[in-house]
């Protein structure tokens, strides 16, 4: 079974049961500045877990493209990926565990035929100091299940957690601020037989083993509660969002315990033994850094994203370089050929990559011609810091952990870039340097998504209402060929990227600023209709249309004025966005322009 024909059966299983499919959001989130990338299916449904109805309903689906920069550190094993394919479901106070865990087994062992003897499960254990009991229910739903599966009792099959097995944004329930929302959750594994626990193996169970022996490839999350002053409370509506990997799941289909073992990225795999001239048993750690990181490379530049030293920009570079630092580790520099492989395998399941595919193979040659400049530009940096004699620095080509991790951040040279050019310096300390680095990186990471789930202040969305005048206003002074290509909104200030080939006068800009003020005076009504894609192409309402899109889309109207593709949320009135002014613009490419506003 192919991750195509996964991603096929698992969307038909649920739609027969009432989901209606949703699109894919992007993997770089529109009108979100607080977190980076989309690194889960739930991520954009956020708002209607909270109780926002959904268009299209309270039963959904999708398959949606994930990537998570935390994890970054962590590739090189046999199963972690930076870039991942979710599968996901969702209850929006709908039904529940009991429906949700029947289909949870009915799906793995009917439909995708996994072996039930390698399934283990996991629940919630129950947290007494926060006064959350042990999830009984979800307990005895599975041995009932599993029971009358195996014709015995099972009751060794099923395994319980609290850090593992709870959901919410803050993590565990002491973590957790008052008004959050969070649930136990219950996972499935597979176990791989021919896996032998290592020394760091803290023991033979799901919950405790970390060796890759067991894989988890679904996690069923229940949420139930709500934090209030005087501890835990149920919530009126419940939900329920399940997430599965489908690379991780594709593992288990195959019985593949290394998943860049997989119909999925064995082919890569094998383009990288071909160009290199290497074995993947003795290059594995390597070969799989620099496939998964070209693969989230891709990904990412498809979206429109080039390296910088900021944002998504920064994490595309870092992503670059380090495939780059394990080719040469591999004694090569042929990185198209890995390109081309990878599209070709993943152009299956994402057809859009071969629209991009220009523009993505050029940001790649780009970067890599960068990437040897600042090599060059490292030489230089010691040079001028050390002192030589004939040629090399005094005493030993030593320099101090500091510069060599100023190089990191600023050149972004890996620890085995810098000792390639022949200098040494305290690995220790520069692993210190690291951690701290990566643990400041892994809190902001975390800060931003929950902030992101969270951010939905009055002068936001003032903001992003502000966005569609503004837009309107822009294509009504230059022309329909105007087009919005990115937006980043605050509740400090807006910031509106389009399309044009110079800079506005200052006579333009007071001329954007009286239309979009005069609509704010006027009190005009915002509404949102779901209407079919066509008809709202049709009646004018624009939009990025690089996304996929479902067959009803979500159109927010501003009065007659403004028709546009949006997921909200927005002002009722614009007057309450009060006032709107432009403080700055920038030229930010070729014929790319972006505005700073605010308003209130």
């Amino acid at each position: 079974m192919t991750a195509s024909e996964i991603i096929e059966k698992y969307i038909a299983f649920f739609e027969k049961r009432g989901h209606k499919r949703i699109p894919n959001a992007p993997l770089v989130p529109q009108d979100d500045p607080t977190t980076l990338f989309t690194s889960s299916g739930m991520q954009p449904l956020v708002p209607y877990l909270l109780g926002e109805a959904h268009p299209m309903g309270k039963r959904l689906v999708n398959v949606q493209n994930c990537f998570r920069a935390v994890d970054i550190d962590e590739v090189g094993d046999n199963r972690h990926t930076t870039f991942f394919r979710m599968l996901g479901n969702w209850s929006l106070g709908n039904y529940f565990k009991k429906e949700e865990i029947l289909w949870f087994w009915e799906l793995l062992t009917k439909e995708f035929g996994l072996p039930k003897e390698k399934l283990y499960i996991s629940v919630f254990y129950g947290d007494n100091d926060n006064g959350i009991i042990f999830d009984r229910e979800s307990y005895d739903i599975w041995l009932n299940i599993l029971d009358r599966s195996f014709g015995s009792s099972q009751k060794g099959r099923i395994f319980n957690s609290i850090e593992k097995n709870w959901w919410s944004r803050s993590g565990l329930p002491e973590n957790m601020p008052i008004g959050e929302i969070g649930g136990p959750d219950t996972e499935i594994f597979y176990r791989f037989d021919e896996v032998k626990h290592n020394e760091n193996c803290k023991g033979d169970s799901p919950v405790l083993c970390e060796c890759g022996k067991y894989l988890e490839i679904g996690n069923s999350v229940f949420m139930q509660y709500k934090k209030t002053e005087n501890g835990f409370i149920e919530l009126p509506q419940k939900n329920i969002d399940y997430g599965g990997g489908l690379e991780r799941l594709l593992a288990a289909v195959e019985n593949k315990s290394d998943i860049f073992q997989t119909s999925l990225l064995k082919p890569i795999i094998d383009s990288l033994e071909r160009i290199t001239n290497k074995p993947y048993g003795e290059y594995k750690q390597q070969m799989r850094v620099i496939a998964d990181h070209l693969i989230a490379s891709i990904f990412i530049i498809s979206n429109r994203i080039i390296p910088s030293n900021k944002a998504q920009g920064y994490i595309l570079r870092r992503l670059l370089r380090r495939a780059v630092d394990g080719l040469r580790q591999l004694e090569s520099d042929k990185i198209m050929p890995i390109v081309d492989e990878i599209v070709n395998e993943y152009k299956k399941t994402d057809p859009q990559l071969l629209e991009s595919y220009e523009f993505i193979k050029n940001v790649i040659l780009e970067e890599t011609q960068k990437y040897k400049y600042a090599l060059v530009e490292a030489i230089k940096f010691l040079g001028k810091k050390y002192p030589k004699i004939g040629g090399e620095i005094m005493g030993s080509k030593k320099i101090s952990a500091e510069d060599a991790f100023y190089l990191y951040t600023s050149q972004g040279l890996s620890p085995i870039q810098i000792t390639n050019l022949g200098y040494v310096f305290n690995m220790q300390q520069f692993a210190e340097k690291m951690k701290s680095h990566q643990n400041i990186s892994r809190a902001g990471a975390t800060r931003k998504f929950a902030g992101g789930l969270a951010d939905h202040s009055k002068k936001t969305i003032m903001g992003h209402t502000a966005t569609h005048l503004l837009h309107k206003a822009l294509r009504d002074l230059l022309g329909n060929s105007v087009h919005q290509t990115g937006s980043n909104i605050t509740s400090e200030r807006i910031r509106f990227d389009f399309n044009y080939e110079k800079n506005l006068t200052s006579e333009q800009i007071e001329t954007i600023e009286d239309i979009v003020n005069k609509k704010i005076r006027a009190n005009l009504p915002v509404h949102f209709e779901m209407l079919p894609l066509q008809k709202a192409k049709d009646i004018g309402a624009i939009g990025l249309f690089d996304e996929k899109y479902s067959n009803n889309v979500k159109v927010y109207f501003v009065g007659d004025y403004s028709k546009e593709f949006c997921g909200g949320p927005h002002v009722e009135k614009t007057s309450r966005i009060q006032k709107f002014s432009i403080i700055k613009q920038e030229n930010i490419g070729k014929e790319k322009r972006r505005l700073y506003a605010k308003v209130g």
